[in-house]
């Protein structure tokens, strides 16, 4: 069965918008778990726009299932990460002028670099997750960097339209085949939404997706409880 992870960002950068108290991201989290998440998942950036370090905090003390921190590799943030430890950590390219993350993260650049956090992070319990674009020179990097599963950027594929989307999905397939035979964890997301997510699922040995932003925009008119049912849904197979 594939795991849904929620990202819950977005609730953090509506609390932001006002600089107030509300929404807040803890309330989100429950209220996903309730729905049938797998995951809580948010990423602790450097300019702290949305989850900051108490949400960090709050949310691994009170997250009752697996709490996923994406993150940058700067050393204020892998030191958060070692004391906080959650679950998993999803290590993703970050830059300030960026409205979310666009793309995977490099890893044939600062190949030393990633390896040294990988294993720190490793070192303090942590399962290791790289977000990475569907090439196969990166999956290979991120097996020898000894990552413990690859999330695959799916941002392309989302954003595909006419015979693009299968020459998309098909970049996906051969590179969810390639990761599973390197003994990674197989993991997709960023751009999927309600419509686009079941050929995702289907892949081979699909274990974990994780969504945001089509969630939290759908639970604006039915809630979150019933946006993560409805996502869980069809992740596993039940359609639209």
């Amino acid at each position: 069965m594939i795991e849904l992870g929620v990202n819950i960002d977005h609730v953090a950068t509506l609390r932001q918008a006002r600089r107030t108290y509300e929404p807040d991201p803890l309330w989100a989290a429950v209220e996903a778990e309730l729905g049938g998440a797998d995951g809580i998942t948010v990423h602790l950036r450097e300019d702290r726009r949305h989850i900051n370090d108490r949400d960090v905090q709050l949310l691994r003390q009170a997250v009752q299932c697996k709490l996923n921190l994406e993150m940058s590799l700067a050393e204020g943030i892998v030191e958060i990460a070692i004391q906080t430890r959650p679950d998993q950590a999803t290590i993703v390219p970050e830059r300030r002028e960026e409205v979310t993350t666009e793309g995977g993260i490099d890893l044939l650049r600062e190949p030393d670099r990633i390896a040294a956090v990988v294993k720190r992070l490793k070192s303090a319990g942590i399962f290791v997750s790289a977000f990475i674009d569907p090439e196969e020179k990166q999956i290979e990097t991120a097996a020898a960097q000894g990552f413990d599963a690859i999330e695959l950027h799916t941002g392309e594929y989302a954003n595909a339209r006419g015979p693009q989307i299968a020459k998309q999905l098909e970049r996906l397939a051969r590179a969810a085949e390639k990761t599973s035979r390197l003994g990674l964890r197989l993991h997709g997301g960023h751009g999927l939404n309600y419509r686009n997510v079941a050929p995702i699922a289907a892949l081979p040995r699909m274990k974990e997706l994780n969504i945001g932003h089509a969630i939290i925009s759908r639970a604006l008119f039915v809630g979150l409880r019933d946006a993560v049912r409805e996502m869980k849904w069809i992740v596993e197979g039940g359609g639209l």
